[in-house]
C-alpha cells in the first residue's frame, strides 16, 4: 500500500482540532484527524462539560441549605448513581457523533496518537502518511505524580465515571479540578480533605478572594492540608494511606480514594516531537505569533498543547483554532492577539476573574485604584441568605479603566462576561456606570464595584 498524502493532518479532536479540520476541508484541502482515545476531545467527553451537569445538581443543594427554615423545610438528597445516569445523556452520543460529522466532512479518520518520523512524515495506525501542514491539538492530561504507590492514584477521568462515590475521598492537589471536585463530593455526602503542596488553593486567583472559598470550602465540611508535599500512597486493606511532608515532620490521612489533582501538562509526549524537528517547552508545542512551530514551519498548534502563553481553556482554544486554520489557508496572515480572557472555578460559590491581580498591576507599575470588599449584606446574596460574596477590582486611576476584577459569588461566571464586556470595550468606569442594567440582577451589582 502506497504512502496516503494530505494537506492538513490534525492531531486532536477536541475543540481546536475539529475546528481547523473543518474550516480546512470546507476550503477543498484534504485532510486526515487522529485521536488516541474516543473522539470528540476533553471538554465535551471527560472535562468540562460532565462537570458541569455534575455541579448543577449540588446548586440546588446549596441553595435549599441556604434556604432551609426560611420558606424551604428540608434539603433533597442526591442519588449519584442517578447523577451519572443524567451526565451520560451529554456524553455518551460525543464520540460517535464526532465521528459521523467528520466522515460526512470527507474527513479521513484515524484512532491511534500519530508520531512523526520526519517534518512532514507521520506513522499511524501502521500506515506511514505524509502531510504539508501538521496541526498539533491533543490537549492536556494529568500530571503524573512520580510517587510510591502512584498506580493506587485515580484521575479526573476516573472520579467522572465513579458508578458509587466513595464515603471518604483524598485531593492532592488544590487547583481548578481539585476544588470543583471537592465542592461536588463534599456536597453529596463524601467526607473530603484536599491536601496542597501550596500554601493556599487556586495560587493563579488573587489571595483575598480564594481566602473566601478556603472558609465557605470549610463550612461544608472540607478539611485542608496546606503546605504539604506527598510522598506516598499505600493501599490498605480498605482504605488508602496518603502519606505526606509537612513542617519538616511525616503526616497522613487515610481515605477510600485518592485522586491526582496535582495539574495537567501538554499531552505531546508520545508524538516523537524530535524526529519531525518540533520544538516544544513546559507550557506545550513552541510557536510564533502565527501560532507556527518555531523550528519546523510545517508544524502548526493550537488549544492546550500550544505554548501560546494563554490559558488553557476551551474558549481560548476556539480562538486558536481560527487563527491556526485562517495562517494554513492563506499563509500566515493573522497573528494571535489574545484578548482579556475570563476564568472560573466552578465551585460554590463560583470564583472568576479577569485582567490582573493586584499584585501583578503593582508590579508592571500602574497607578492603581483598588476596591476590595465583602458585600453578604447586598441584595442578591441577602434574598437567598449567601454568607459568601466579594469582589475585588483594579482600576487605572489615570484612564480609569478596568485592569483586573475578580469576584466570588453564586454566580461569578456570569458578572465576569460583562467585565469581559467592560475590557475589550475600553470603557471606562463613569461608562460603565451610565449603564441601565435589569435589577435586581447579579449583573447590575458590578456597577457598584467599580
Amino acid at each position: 500500500m502506497g504512502i496516503k498524502e494530505f494537506d492538513v493532518f490534525v492531531i486532536g479532536t477536541g475543540t481546536a482540532g475539529k475546528s481547523v479540520a473543518y474550516d480546512c476541508v470546507e476550503a477543498g484541502m484534504s485532510v486526515a484527524i487522529a485521536d488516541n482515545r474516543e473522539f470528540g476531545g476533553t471538554c465535551a467527553n471527560r472535562g468540562c462539560d460532565p462537570k458541569k451537569v455534575l455541579v448543577g445538581l449540588t446548586e440546588v443543594v446549596q441553595l435549599a441549605e441556604n434556604l432551609k427554615g426560611k420558606g424551604i423545610t428540608s434539603v433533597p438528597k442526591i442519588s449519584w448513581k442517578d447523577v451519572q445516569k443524567f451526565k451520560s445523556n451529554f456524553t455518551e452520543a460525543v464520540p460517535a457523533a464526532t465521528e459521523r460529522d467528520l466522515k460526512e466532512a470527507g474527513i479521513a479518520m484515524y484512532h491511534q496518537s500519530p508520531e512523526f518520523l520526519d517534518e512532514n512524515t507521520l506513522s499511524v495506525e501502521g500506515k506511514t502518511v505524509k502531510a504539508k501542514k501538521i496541526v498539533i491539538a491533543t490537549g492536556q492530561k494529568p500530571l503524573e505524580l512520580k510517587i510510591p504507590g502512584r498506580e493506587h492514584l485515580k484521575t479526573s477521568d476516573d472520579f467522572l465515571e465513579l458508578p458509587e462515590l466513595p464515603e471518604s475521598i483524598v485531593f492532592v492537589g488544590a487547583g481548578y479540578i481539585g476544588m470543583e471536585f471537592a465542592h461536588i463530593a463534599a456536597r453529596c455526602g463524601a467526607k473530603v480533605t484536599v491536601v496542597e503542596f501550596a500554601p493556599r488553593p487556586l495560587m493563579p486567583f488573587d489571595e483575598d478572594i480564594v481566602n473566601h472559598l478556603t472558609e465557605a470550602s470549610e463550612k461544608i465540611g472540607i478539611d485542608f492540608i496546606f503546605n504539604a508535599q506527598v510522598t506516598e500512597v499505600e493501599k490498605l486493606q480498605k482504605n488508602h494511606r496518603v502519606i505526606f511532608q509537612k513542617d519538616g515532620k511525616e503526616g497522613s490521612v487515610k481515605a477510600r480514594a485518592v485522586f491526582n489533582t496535582a495539574g495537567r501538562i501538554p499531552s505531546i509526549d508520545e508524538l516523537n516531537l524530535d524526529k519531525g524537528n518540533v520544538a516544544s517547552e513546559k507550557g506545550g508545542v513552541s510557536v510564533n505569533e502565527f501560532l507556527q512551530n518555531t523550528t519546523n514551519p510545517s508544524v502548526y498548534a493550537c488549544g492546550d498543547a500550544s505554548a501560546s502563553g494563554s490559558l488553557p481553556l476551551t474558549p481560548v482554544s476556539s480562538q486558536e483554532a481560527r487563527v491556526v486554520s485562517k495562517n494554513i489557508r492563506k499563509n500566515n496572515v493573522l497573528k494571535m492577539d489574545f484578548p482579556p480572557v475570563p476564568s472560573e472555578v466552578f465551585t460554590l460559590p463560583q470564583v472568576a476573574a479577569i485582567g490582573l491581580t493586584e499584585k501583578e498591576a503593582k508590579k508592571q507599575g500602574y497607578n492603581i485604584v483598588v476596591e476590595y470588599k465583602s458585600v453578604p449584606s447586598w441584595f442578591n446574596a441577602k434574598r437567598i441568605n449567601e454568607e459568601t460574596y466579594a469582589y475585588k477590582t483594579i482600576v487605572d486611576k489615570e484612564r480609569n479603566l478596568i485592569l483586573g476584577a475578580h469576584i466570588i459569588a453564586p454566580h461569578a461566571g456570569e458578572m465576569i462576561n460583562l467585565f469581559v464586556l467592560a475590557m475589550c470595550g475600553k470603557l471606562k468606569c463613569e461608562d460603565l456606570k451610565a449603564m441601565i442594567f435589569a435589577y435586581p440582577t447579579w449583573g447590575n451589582d458590578i456597577k457598584g464595584m467599580v
